[in-house]
């Protein structure tokens, strides 16, 4: 009998007896004198569990409906449920997620989801795809988590640079709620690093047991975590003394990163916010009347001056604005696009050059940057017109010796405004030079050596020498191009890079948080907030319902549906592949988290 099975009869049963009251019966059913009988196997539908039968001996005669009550559940009991039941659909923990969007899961004592519940408008479009969180009921806690976070991904919540997220676990149980909120965050930690590496996880723990006002939840949807973050800045501000709900609802439109912002600079004001910042840019700008206009907006509150950086997208370029965090005031940026910029505006003076002039102005700066690059043949050339805050440019790009090059010039006057390299796998070059093709800043085939790498990858690290440790370094050859590869730790984040032999050029490099130094670390291991690794193997079937709730398709939506279990730098992974009509999704799932590592979607046109 499956557990909704279970759940229609035991409704079913109560109903006719008397009304809906299942908390009250239980409760009068646990109160009765009785004897416990521990039953170590029984069995239902084949699975082994553990149970506890209480044999109800009353004093008196029981009331029809309690005793029909009670019938059932002693039926439901010896048909594999009962107690085991009831302890399955018990709330123990309570878990949130903030962004802007707020999610909250109520979980069991066995760490299965009962219920996902999207608290605000924007959480609901985030749940979607899980219909609504119904997807995630039975599943594992950190499998959904990882879920929804792969969904706060897509939907475009953690794409900014500064980019917060907020864990919190509300739990009677402290101690296994400090448990839940280390397996949490490293496991958000991990999915995060993957698909947004700017992001930063806040996580705290709320006592249960705590009075409601504690955490000043006012708002009713709002998350006891959210509330809390909320409760903390008043603290700061002064305002939580007055009491004041305009101040928590002023506070709780924010997002989390804002509020992490304003205790981190200590701010005693409360700022415009997200939406005000963009309205006053494009009141500003004189576009608030077309609704094509678009704004993306990042809270910059622990700068100075604090302002919100936004960036209006419309039909003939992009346009970067500084507001105010506080006045509303437009500090920065373009004034009146629509008289200086927009359809009908006055072009510039003089004529604009083609495509092949703009081409020209970049190959001649390219060659005066890199003479030693004039014996290759150059590739693979686009040139694109474009505007750039109000003005029209030419976006060119090609490779040539191996560098890829990037050029924004100047549509009417041919200026290089613009331009970036990077190193790339050489095509044969013609003719082909001796040696492979340095930067303008080294000379030709002259390794830079071990202690130039090591300062050029703490420059870019941010770093000074005393600040790192643990430094391993190795020389190697790839693809006929010396590299240096080096790895070392600052506290508790590990810092690995490569870098080209002759440039001194940062050619990859990666950055991983920890909660704890770990000085026997490699690549795929990390340690937990208790010191150790994580232990156990979510399964198969498990990792397939992560990939699957990431992708946002239930399986019989898939065919050739693949799950290996693999070994990857002693970390246990599972490798997922499965096609959704024409689109081949593949996934590398933490064996041990659920956490979901890489993954790749390719549709076949």
């Amino acid at each position: 009998m499956t557990d909704r099975e279970l759940e229609q009869k035991l409704a079913e049963a109560i109903t006719r007896a008397a009304p809906d009251d299942l908390e009250a019966i239980l409760s009068r059913c646990g109160a009765q004198n009785g004897s416990v009988m521990e039953m170590k196997e029984l069995k239902s539908n084949g699975n082994i569990i553990d149970a506890a039968i209480t044999e109800v001996k009353p004093k008196g005669k029981l009331r029809p409906w309690l005793a029909a009550a009670c019938a059932a559940l002693a039926l439901l009991g010896a048909g594999g449920g009962g107690l085991v039941y009831h302890q399955s659909h018990a709330v123990a923990s309570v878990v949130s997620l903030d962004v802007n969007p707020s999610i909250e899961l109520k979980v069991n004592r066995g760490e299965r989801v009962i219920s996902c519940a999207a608290l605000n408008t924007e959480a609901a479009a985030v749940l979607f795809d899980m219909d609504g969180g119904a997807d995630l009921k039975g599943t594992k806690l950190d499998v959904a988590v990882n879920a929804i976070v792969g969904a706060l991904v897509r939907e475009g919540y953690l794409d900014s640079v500064s980019s917060a997220i907020l864990i919190s676990v509300e739990d009677s149980d402290q101690a296994r709620a400090q448990r839940l909120q280390a397996e949490l965050v490293a496991s958000v930690d991990g999915v995060l690093q993957a698909q947004a590496p700017g992001t930063s996880v806040l996580s705290q723990v709320l006592d249960a047991d705590a009075p409601a006002t504690e955490y000043m939840a006012f708002n009713s949807g709002l998350s006891a975590g959210k509330s809390a973050l909320v409760h903390k800045v008043m603290e700061m501000n002064g305002t939580l003394a007055l009491n004041s709900t305009t101040a928590f609802d002023q506070l709780a439109s924010l997002s989390v990163e804002e509020l992490n912002d304003l205790l981190e600079a200590g701010e005693t004001r409360i700022p415009i916010g997200k939406p005000a910042a963009a309205s006053a840019a494009e009141a500003y700008a004189g576009t608030l009347a077309l609704s094509s206009v678009t704004s993306d907006v990042d809270p910059e509150l622990d700068e100075n001056p604090p302002h919100y950086d936004v960036e209006l997208k419309t039909a003939w370029g992009k346009f970067d604005y500084m507001v105010d965090a506080f006045t509303g005031e437009v500090l920065s940026g373009q004034k009146d696009l629509l008289n200086t910029t927009g359809p009908g505006s006055q072009a510039p003076s003089g004529t604009m050059l083609s495509e092949a002039q703009a081409f020209d102005a970049a190959a001649e700066h390219c060659g005066g940057q890199y003479p030693e690059l004039g014996g290759y043949n150059i590739l693979n050339i686009i040139t694109k017109l474009d505007w750039d805050n109000g003005r029209q440019v030419y976006d060119v790009d090609f490779v040539i010796g191996g560098y890829e090059f990037d050029y924004e010039i100047d549509a009417y006057t041919g200026t290089v405004l613009k331009w970036d390299t990077d190193y790339k796998t050489p095509a044969a070059p013609d003719p082909a030079p001796e040696t492979p093709a340095p930067s303008a800043s080294t000379p030709s085939g002259q390794d830079v050596g071990q202690d130039a790498a090591k300062q050029a990858a703490l420059r870019h690290a941010g770093l000074t020498e005393s600040q790192a440790s643990n430094w391993k370094i190795e020389r190697e050859w790839d693809d006929g191009r010396l590299e240096y590869e080096l790895e070392f730790w600052c506290g508790t984040t590990e810092y690995d890079y490569t870098i080209d032999g002759y440039s001194c050029s940062v050619l990859k490099h990666e950055i991983d948080h920890h909660t704890e130094y770990n000085s026997g670390h490699h690549s795929g291991s990390y340690s937990n907030g208790a010191g150790a690794q994580p232990s156990g193997d979510i399964g198969a079937e498990a990792a397939k319902a992560a990939a699957l709730a990431h992708a946002g398709v239930s399986e019989g939506q898939t065919t050739k549906m693949e799950v290996e279990r693999d070994w990857d730098d002693g970390r246990l992974e599972y490798n997922v592949e499965f096609d959704v009509g024409r689109t081949e999704y593949e996934y590398t799932i933490d064996g041990a988290t659920g956490a979901i590592l890489e993954y790749e979607q390719d549709t076949d046109d």
